[in-house]
């Protein structure tokens, strides 16, 4: 095994959370998870998001409660949700004991910007009698003035001391049911932020980038920071977070943790740049194999190259593949060429050979 692929599989030994049905640790596949940009008052909206999500593979859903009516509504969302439903509660703790008492299997929150002692203990009592865990989150755009003053800015130390705090505070409750997140939108931040606290605590990690950007800047950026944590076995929850269709952060979440062979999200996809050597036009028979091939569930690798340069090497170390001639291209099945096929053909005929193995 190479280096890079005992990295892969190496995990941070952390505590393991349930969060509803889907647990969260290092004895569990690194979820993946996502938020609804709907009003959560609107149940019916909300209620489609998040069925569309789950489609999509997202497996644990959160859903901002910005006041009293929003944590009404999730009495009437949560039966409807096939995935578990986390609370994202800001400041108001009377909204944190309300999404409790409506069936969250999660909530989100800063103990420490949730009102007095008094009130932390009384959210901290709701979650235990009800078994709910908390992610405490902690943003590098919203640290506390002290910290900010006595680290002369946001710091990946500034971020830890914080979450370190929240982490006191509810363990001075006996409450140890808890996720942690550190999330900045600078990826150098991040990083260090979870490398010093992995060293702090076992409690499991939700990782991501806040306010990373639109859907290509932001899946780069992305995909750069969880990369890196995940490499480093850092990371038992994630969510991708992209400005837009958060269905894109599921597919975004998906493809990280297949490329890194951490999850099995069905069909590997190889396809080569393509130079002056390809004699067919690769870029339309990828696209439209790739088209044809989402949503479907096969553990195998596709390869579609453009020459026979790389192409037969890459092509047989795939499952099935192609390697591209003038107007024409090779198919490859486990190694063993079995047929030469036209331009206008190759998708309809690999796709049938894909679907029969």
């Amino acid at each position: 095994m190479s280096q890079l692929q005992g990295l892969t599989h190496f995990r941070r030994k952390t505590r393991n959370v349930m969060v509803g049905s889907v647990g969260i640790g290092s004895n569990f596949p690194i979820s993946i998870q996502s938020m609804t940009n709907t009003d959560t008052r609107n149940v019916q909206a909300t209620v489609n998001q998040i069925i569309a999500l789950t489609d999509a593979g997202c497996e644990i859903i959160r859903l901002a409660v910005p006041d009293q009516e929003a944590a009404e509504a999730l009495k009437k969302i949560i039966p409807q949700s096939p995935i578990p439903v986390v609370a994202d509660i800001h400041f108001d703790y009377r909204l944190a004991l309300a999404a409790i008492s409506s069936g969250v299997s999660k909530v989100r929150i800063n103990p420490g910007n949730i009102g007095s002692e008094a009130r932390i203990a009384e959210v901290v009592a709701a979650a235990k009698y009800s078994n709910v865990p908390i992610r405490i989150g902690v943003n590098g755009g919203s640290l506390e003035k002290e910290i900010l003053q006595k680290y002369g800015g946001v710091t990946g130390q500034g971020i830890v001391e914080s979450a370190m705090t929240h982490i006191a505070m509810l363990e001075a409750h006996q409450f140890e049911n808890t996720i942690v997140a550190l999330k900045s939108s600078d990826i150098r931040l991040t990083y260090e932020a979870y490398n010093i606290l992995a060293k702090e605590c076992d409690y499991p990690f939700h990782i991501g980038l806040t306010e990373a950007g639109t859907v290509f800047r932001g899946t780069i950026k992305s995909s750069m920071a969880m990369g890196a944590l995940l490499l480093n076995g850092y990371g038992d929850t994630m969510r991708i977070s992209l400005t837009g269709d958060p269905i894109n952060e599921i597919k975004v979440g998906k493809e990280i943790l297949k490329s890194l062979d951490l999850r099995d999200f069905g069909i590997k996809f190889v396809s080569c740049p393509t130079c002056g050597r390809c004699q067919l036009n690769l870029e339309k028979i990828a696209n439209a194999l790739e088209g044809k091939l989402e949503g479907v569930n096969k553990n195998i690798t596709v390869a579609v190259m453009g020459c026979a340069v790389n192409g037969p090497g890459e092509a047989k170390e795939a499952d099935i593949g192609i390697a591209g001639g003038k107007d024409s291209a090779l198919l490859f099945k486990k190694g063993e060429i079995v047929g030469k096929y036209s331009e206008e053909e190759i998708v309809d005929v690999l796709y049938e050979e894909i679907m029969k193995l």
